[in-house]
């Protein structure tokens, strides 16, 4: 397990100039981060998770720190690559609570790695704002864990939000009614489909095709001919990065282009309007933003001068915000004591990056966006529960 530790900006000019002095090291907080360099959601991670890390201990470090009670303290950044596999974020997580004697830790990537670290996060006390975990066993999970928080909601809400959109394509004459329906078979995508289908069924629709796929999955050649073999309105796949970029380009190939096509995680990414350039127009995907609100834009312009990308157009603000959460509340405590962190996350509101934020049984006001469309080179929110900025969504032209 490979340990990475990196002191940003302010500390770390201090440390090159020999300025270091044991204030300075003894008043650094030291906080963990556990996510995937490695395996298939390495990718994801390197788009949606590590950026921000880095963004916001620029951004704490570059005002002097956070406030613990008075005293500016640096925040020191502890990295472990979990290797795409729940149990080396375990292993992970116990080791910086235990060995590494981290202040705080971050939650982990993805929804599987989630709910496999939270058990642990609970035994040390650790506070567990989740940025990129999405399920509807949010009541279950944070009833066995009080300390653990969701800022994307749930499942239902999310596949809701697709059918909503399909509804009104085919309300609009836009497409017709049978569906194939495809999912990676990991949490993620195993309690999408779940959800999902009843949904589509209940509002009319057909599933003429279905099928899963394991994570990791090279060859997406047979799920594409046979979802192609059955003829659908509307393509919807609950799916993560690899398969994302798979999927579509397998469905270029085999000339599979129904008027609504939908990939789930990494079609917000810039490097899916990158690698597939015009024929991305159309393509709808799990998430979007107000991309054309002010605060986004802010975000996304210092996102990529502070780490050279852009952010994606869904969850890296969220992650963001979980950091600027966790800030707040130490802040708010004024202490580094997790009990008393963790108690003013569940007592008071935030403000972030994503708007306000306002529990609502340990989820985020139950706002949140659910579907996005790439239009005009920019992937903007077509469906949400409750968030402004939404724009109407566009049957797709085929892949020309």
């Amino acid at each position: 397990m490979e340990r990475r530790t990196i002191l940003k900006t302010t500390a770390a000019l201090a440390l090159a100039l020999g300025l270091a002095t044991p204030a300075l090291a003894q008043d650094t907080l030291k906080i963990g981060a556990v996510g995937p360099k490695t395996g298939p959601l390495a990718g994801g991670a390197e788009v949606t998770f590590w950026p921000n890390v880095r963004l916001w201990a620029n951004d704490v470090n570059e005002a002097g720190g956070i406030d613990v009670g008075g005293t500016k303290r640096m925040v020191e950044i502890i990295e472990y690559d979990d290797q795409t596999n729940p149990g080396e974020t375990i292993k992970a997580v116990q080791r910086l609570a235990t060995q590494d004697e981290a202040d705080f830790i971050l939650a982990p990537y993805g929804t599987g790695l989630n709910i496999a670290a939270a058990p642990i996060f609970e035994r040390y006390g650790y506070p567990m704002v989740t940025h990129t975990a999405i399920s509807d066993q949010i009541e279950d999970l944070s009833s066995k864990f009080p300390n653990m928080y969701f800022l994307l909601g749930g499942a239902t809400g999310l596949s809701g939000g697709v059918v909503e959109v399909l509804s009104q394509m085919r309300d609009a004459g836009e497409i017709g009614n049978t569906v194939a329906m495809v999912n990676v078979a990991d949490a993620f995508g195993i309690e999408l489909a779940e959800v999902g289908k009843p949904q589509l069924e209940a509002a009319g629709f057909e599933i003429v095709y279905e099928t899963s796929y394991p994570l990791g999955t090279q060859d997406l050649s047979p799920v594409i001919k046979g979802a192609k073999d059955a003829n659908p309105d509307a393509f919807v796949a609950w799916s993560y990065p690899p398969d994302t970029f798979g999927l579509t380009e397998q469905a270029m190939i085999e000339g599979l282009a129904p008027k609504a096509f939908y990939t789930a995680v990494a079609t917000a990414f810039p490097a899916y309007a990158g690698r597939f350039g015009a024929a991305a127009e159309g393509v709808l995907g799990a998430g979007g933003v107000h991309a054309d609100g002010e605060a986004f834009k802010e975000y996304a312009a210092r996102h990529e001068a502070v780490t050279g990308a852009k952010p994606d157009y869904w969850a890296s603000a969220p992650v963001y915000a979980s950091f600027q959460i966790l800030q707040q509340a130490i802040e708010g405590a004024g202490s580094t004591d997790k009990a008393a962190v963790a108690e003013y996350i569940a007592g008071n509101g935030f403000d972030t990056v994503i708007g306000p934020v306002e529990w609502d049984e340990n989820n985020a006001n139950a706002k949140y966006w659910t579907v996005g469309q790439w239009q005009g080179g920019v992937f903007k929110g077509v469906a949400s529960t409750g968030r402004d900025g939404a724009v109407t969504a566009m049957p797709k032209a085929g892949w020309e």
